[in-house]
């Protein structure tokens, strides 16, 4: 059972000209259910409320196959409105609540994590209080237990103080296996510091206990990884853009579930995981670029599904 905690939300799309469009989203649940249409059974800890965008929420997680322990509470759906430009490039708005639901101590009940094989976390969940704390605590449950991956995903309209990201954003690449950051986060977190340079410094962040694994998305240009063998890239497949939402947590998703097939999941695999080769990096470097691609030739949030990637797509 792999395992993403975060937030789930309504994409309120807002192409120029034209009224909003309501579409289910969130960076983790987007992740949890690439994961599904990859053909891994995925559990999503998130909140959303009882309300028509949560039953949105909810038939979509279900439609999808992704397993939800944890019930809607009375707090309204969170929203995030993206105003689309000429380009397709999408711009945020943000009206939200992010606390775990059915949260002890520790961050999740510990049923939820016992079957877990690798736990994913990322973006607004690991910034904003009190669910950040929360998290935190889940994660360090799972550590002993399950790969950690983490995407920092930065919302600067949503936490606007740098330095804060950056120290949250620390602390969870500490106790991450596979970290996946865009360029455009890292030159938020680290002003004036080249993307990739920052990736070095956090592979060897954590000593013997930090990542094995630093991904770096650019945009067009392409995605680029460091690991302890050394450093890999790919080029970003010719595709039609429609709009780039999504396309970032569709690369997370089929990263992680290559990473699975290759059995590289699981805390006791993580010296194999620290092993892992440029060439199985770049394997994986592409397998995800596919991905983002056929997610970025259509409408939404909407990564693919393993035939899509196997038997090939008529817009990549």
């Amino acid at each position: 059972m792999l395992t993403v905690i975060g937030e789930a939300l309504i994409d309120e799309v807002v192409r120029p000209g034209q009224a909003p469009v309501p579409h289910v989203g969130g960076s983790p649940l987007n992740v949890a259910v690439g994961l599904a249409r990859l053909g891994h059974p995925v559990q999503f800890l998130g909140r959303f409320g009882q309300d028509p965008y949560g039953s949105m929420v909810a038939a979509h997680l279900k439609d999808n196959g992704v397993l939800v322990p944890v019930a809607p509470d009375a707090l309204p759906t969170s929203v995030a409105r993206a105003v689309l430009g000429a380009d397709g490039a999408a711009d945020y708005e943000f009206a939200l609540d992010w606390e775990l639901p059915a949260a002890d101590g520790r961050g999740a009940p510990d049923f939820m994590l016992a079957a877990t094989t690798l736990l994913h976390t990322g973006s607004i969940a690991t910034m904003l209080a009190p669910g950040a704390g929360q998290v935190f605590s889940a994660v360090l449950a799972a550590h002993p237990s399950a790969t950690i991956t983490y995407d920092p995903n930065a919302r600067p309209s949503i936490i606007k103080d740098a330095g804060y990201a950056r120290g949250q954003a620390e602390k969870f690449v500490r106790l991450a296996d596979v970290v996946k950051a865009s360029d455009e986060d890292l030159e938020w977190l680290y002003p004036g510091v080249d993307p990739k340079t920052t990736a070095r410094r956090w592979l060897a962040m954590g000593g013997t206990e930090g990542p094995a694994v630093v991904v770096v998305t650019q945009g067009g240009a392409g995605p680029w990884a460091v690991c302890a063998a050394g450093e890999a890239a790919c080029p970003v497949p010719p595709t039609t853009v429609v709009d780039t939402v999504g396309a970032g947590d569709s690369f997370m998703a089929a990263l992680l579930a290559a990473l699975v097939d290759l059995e590289l999941d699981g805390a006791q695999r993580r010296d194999t995981l620290r092993a892992i080769t440029r060439e199985q990096l770049g394997e994986l470097l592409r397998y995800a670029a596919r991905a983002a691609a056929i997610t970025v030739s259509r409408a939404g949030a909407n990564p693919p599904t393993r035939k899509e990637l196997q038997e090939g797509h008529p817009h990549v």
